[in-house]
């Protein structure tokens, strides 16, 4: 029994007893039963260009039949192309040496091109990716000088040595199984060792096996006559006490806990840090306003002092280009409730890495759902701001957010497609994301919009004069750049630390899983971002500035121009990335997780300092 005590220890017990939701039942096998490996992808982090594992002229199935795995829209997305390998792989059985596609005497032959491609992939450092029982194949990586393993997901495909490129042409498959009953088996391990063999170095024992001696000379990719080589394997079970429920754990170390508690405990600081300047202004400056203002005593000197009330009149004046303002607050809802829920259901276990693709299915679902949520507020918000073509405004909000994302993901497909990589979603891919945008998002938003507008306005505390005041000079420090600059910075201060390991996971090819530290920081950042809104506008309407708005929107967005910031260190101090299309990718790509950041903490901002002003004119009295 687990008994957790807090809620954002949910992850950390979760894996470190080892209880894990996969979302798939394990699968028990007799021994001698034979299991399919398959294959994945390619991959590299210079690249960030997938490649299917078929790309390559790799030993095909002996019947010569591509069997692909069924995909869900995730996988698609990430570039998986799951299909069977030629590898011979039956439980418990041991096997020394077999070849994997050829016969003695009839190595394979790769032209001049193949063995290019091929040197290719090996200088970019590919990393192939196999499965058995839904487990990644990992290499194990030992440190000489502390001893220290770390694993590696995949094995790479060669290595590089003096300009020359050697392929991996002998894998020794390392698998582990725990017994569950007498005549039943769990596969709990996959590993892999690599070898490169020179053809001329192996021993046949017949026309299947063969034997490899002490003395090995790599195999060499032969750029300039073709290559000729034989692809071997091997195959070393062993019995295990680990669980079927915690065979993760090797990929799921949690090494970098006392990182995120630091990341936690900051955060949690810089909330102190704000709730008690909101204390300040509450219970010291608000509630000392708005009593003098309530009562009929030195009225004329309360206005000299301070100019939160002197717009009241203005104060919920209707904002310029009221339709686009709704539209983008439609779309900041909608992404929040996707992320909220996408987290926490993340956070149970239920989107763990077991299940490829399924977190990213389930966010773009859920995104498509919750229009129906945001269409029904940012109606109301439009009908508030006496918006009257609520049509186009359900149109605009349904489509504007989707179609930056669609339309940069479009034309970076082009070059995906250019390269013939399997991250190019294809033709019928992009078929059904648009069906599920024109024929289930819009829909819902315009069913949101129409029942918005039959709602009431949201109620204002004062009535708005039919006169404009006119602003004054505002400080300098007021200045919209500035603000955005002094505002994010403390949301971005609470999310630095899961950023990182999030950057990792997508540009490092590395599992991202702790979703509880995960959930716990989008509340941090949720009332942080509140917080922050509130101080600003507060100080912006003491300035006789009544034009918070946007402003509001803005400003709470700021941390993603940290992000942006943050991104262009990232990707010139740790990813090696020098060609084009990658580096296009990746502006592609960030540009898109900056905005989505923006239009978040933005819609969150707003809604704090909108519920914060009606809550303070509705304290006072207006004559």
């Amino acid at each position: 029994m687990f008994k957790v005590e807090f809620l954002f220890l949910v992850n950390l017990i979760l894996y470190s007893h080892g209880f894990y939701v996969p979302g798939v039942a394990p699968v028990e096998f007799k021994k001698g039963q034979r299991i399919e490996v398959k294959a994945v992808k390619m991959t590299s982090i210079h690249t960030q260009l997938p490649y299917e594992y078929y790309s390559l002229p790799l030993c095909i199935p002996k019947n010569g039949t591509f069997i692909y795995k069924s995909e869900n829209l995730g996988e698609v997305l990430r570039g998986d192309r799951i299909v069977n390998t030629n590898y011979e792989v039956h439980m418990a059985e041991n096997i020394k040496c077999k070849l994997l596609c050829h016969k003695r005497n009839n190595p394979m032959n790769w032209s001049v091109e193949e063995s290019e491609k091929v040197a290719s992939r090996i200088e970019h450092e590919y990393f192939v990716h196999l499965l058995v029982d839904n487990l990644p194949v990992a290499t194990k990586i030992i440190n000489i000088d502390t001893s220290e393993r770390t694993i590696e997901q995949g094995y790479r495909l060669g290595f590089m040595s003096k300009g020359k490129a050697y392929i991996n042409n002998h894998l020794k498959l390392l698998l582990k199984y725990h017994r569950h009953s007498q005549d039943s088996y769990r596969v709990v391990g996959f590993e892999v060792e690599t070898f490169s063999v020179d053809k001329d170095h192996l021993t046949f024992i017949d026309d299947n096996y063969c034997q490899i001696g002490s003395d090995i000379k790599p195999q060499l990719v032969n750029e300039d006559t073709g290559t000729k080589l034989y692809f071997t394997y091997s195959v070393e079970w062993g019995e295990s006490d680990i669980e079927w429920a915690s065979r993760w754990d090797i990929y799921l170390g949690m090494k970098d806990v006392q990182i995120h508690w630091f990341s936690i405990v900051n955060s949690i600081v810089v909330l102190f840090f704000l709730s008690g300047i909101l204390t300040m202004i509450m219970v010291r400056t608000l509630r000392r306003d708005i009593a003098k203002y309530n009562s009929d005593e030195n009225i004329e000197d309360m206005i000299e002092e301070t100019g939160w009330k002197l717009v009241h009149g203005d104060v919920f004046r209707p904002p310029p280009k009221r339709m686009l303002f709704a539209a983008v607050i439609g779309s900041g809802i909608q992404i929040f409730l996707m992320a909220l829920i996408t987290i926490f259901i993340a956070m149970l276990g239920m989107l763990s890495p077991a299940s490829r693709g399924a977190l990213m299915t389930s966010a773009i679902l859920l995104y498509v759902f919750m229009g129906l949520i945001a269409g029904y507020y940012s109606a109301r918000l439009y009908n508030t701001m006496k918006g009257k073509q609520w049509k186009q405004a359900a149109f605009l909000t349904s489509t504007l957010y989707p179609a930056i994302v669609f339309g940069t993901c479009f034309f970076l497909n082009f070059f995906i497609m250019g390269k013939h990589s399997s991250g190019a979603v294809p033709f019928s891919t992009m078929l059904a994301l648009l069906c599920l945008w024109f024929c289930i998002s819009v829909p819902l938003v315009y069913f949101g919009y129409y029942f918005g507008c039959r709602k009431q306005p949201f109620q204002h505390p004062v009535r708005t004069n039919f006169i404009p005041r006119k602003v004054p000079e505002q400080v300098w420090y007021m200045n919209t750049l500035i603000c955005i600059m002094m505002a994010g910075i403390l949301p971005f201060g609470a999310v630095f630390i899961e950023l990182f390991f999030i950057f990792n996971a997508i540009w490092e090819n590395q599992f991202y899983y702790l979703f509880g530290f995960l959930f716990l920081v989008f509340c941090i950042l949720v009332v942080s971002v509140s917080q922050i809104s509130i101080v600003m506008v507060y100080f912006q309407l003491c300035g006789e500035d009544y034009h918070w708005w946007w402003k509001s929107f803005i400003i709470s967005g700021g941390s993603a121009v940290y992000i942006l910031i943050y991104s262009i260190f990232y990707f010139f101090t740790k990813l090696e990335i020098t060609e084009f299309i990658p580096t296009l990718l990746y502006i592609g790509y960030t540009g898109l997780m900056v905005l989505t950041f923006w239009l978040l903490t933005g819609t969150i901002g707003f809604f704090a300092a909108y519920t914060f002003i009606r809550k303070i004119y509705a304290a006072v009295k207006i004559d």
